[in-house]
């Protein structure tokens, strides 16, 4: 793991109060990294949650364009569509801009920083040849993340991705198809397709849904 880090990072691990080089001014005249992504751009309740608030859709308008449903090491996950000859992310505007910025999901947030997933806490590193803007100047971590309420968003991507991994080692386990297909639909039922109230808090509607789906997992 640490060889193939390596090769993509400058061999350094950050936390969220470390300076990292990576502001661009607002990405002046580039969206390089909003195109021809493929299905890279994996979504989690929360990017589902807040693009649904910017967008005012449900999740089932959200599959006719914006966002589409690969499988990822078994299970079904939604990610953001890359349209046209071009294969731009579906919220480019004409401009070349995110017209859900303030929205934006959280892979999003994070580039070109990559995370590190350990048991109590979140690290990260930079992928240096990832942004193309080469005169990037230093940039608190956490800052450049711009998620409010930073303690609770860590602890929901702590218990998603410990949920993700449950999941997809269950699968991976499972011999019968029409038991991979019930666990998928059930997971894409309980965390993406039953509507949020995107007035409310998103982390004590996560925390009912992950309750839930602890008792059905055993």
């Amino acid at each position: 793991m640490l060889q193939d880090l390596n090769e993509i990072s400058d061999g350094k691990i950050y936390t969220d109060n470390d300076m990292v080089r990576v502001a661009c001014r607002d990405c002046e005249g580039c969206h390089a990294c909003c195109e021809k992504m493929g299905e890279s751009i994996v979504l989690d309740p929360l990017d589902v949650w807040r693009i649904l608030a910017a967008t005012g859709k449900s999740f089932e308008e959200l599959l006719q364009r914006e966002i589409e449903l690969h499988v990822v090491d078994g299970l079904i996950l939604p990610n953001l569509a890359m349209t046209g000859e071009a294969e731009q992310c579906a919220f480019l505007n004409e401009a070349g801009r995110c017209s859900i910025h303030s929205n934006r999901p959280g892979l999003c947030r994070a580039f070109p920083l990559g995370r590190i997933y350990e048991e109590n806490e979140i690290r990260y590193f930079l992928q240096p040849d990832a942004c193309r803007k080469t005169e990037r100047t230093k940039v608190k971590i956490s800052k450049w993340l711009d998620s409010p309420e930073r303690k609770k968003n860590e602890q929901f991507l702590l218990a998603w991705h410990k949920l993700r991994r449950t999941m997809e080692e269950r699968i991976q386990k499972e011999q019968s198809e029409q038991a991979v297909k019930t666990m998928n639909m059930f997971f894409l039922n309980l965390f993406f397709v039953t509507p949020y109230d995107t007035a409310a808090d998103f982390y004590e509607q996560f925390r009912q849904r992950l309750v839930q789906a602890k008792n059905v997992l055993g």
